[in-house]
């Protein structure tokens, strides 16, 4: 099965990476779904809350300042201004 591999950094910090089943955040042209295989695509991140389902796991959740978001050949990677993992998240990398 394939999967994404998926990488959120802050301005300043590394937030968490890991493989997923699918990303939804927020973008300057409304909600992005991407999933496996999702042609590359290279958008304006809204501030907002990202939703992560990992290949294992529970749902995670990041909320983000503005940024940018990046999908090419499977991952897709997220960069903002100030991110922050969910709480139930925390410690997961």
């Amino acid at each position: 099965m394939a999967e994404l591999e998926v990488e959120i950094v802050a301005a300043d910090h590394f937030v968490w990476s890991g493989p997923a089943k699918m990303v939804k955040a927020r973008t300057a042209d409304g909600e992005v779904g991407i999933l496996p295989g999702h042609t590359p695509l290279l958008a304006i991140l809204h501030a907002g809350e990202i939703a992560i389902e990992p290949v294992t796991g529970s749902r995670i959740t990041a909320t983000v300042d503005a940024g940018f978001f990046s999908v090419d050949s499977n991952r897709v990677v997220i960069v903002a201004d100030n991110a922050k993992i969910g709480e139930s998240a925390a410690g997961i990398r």
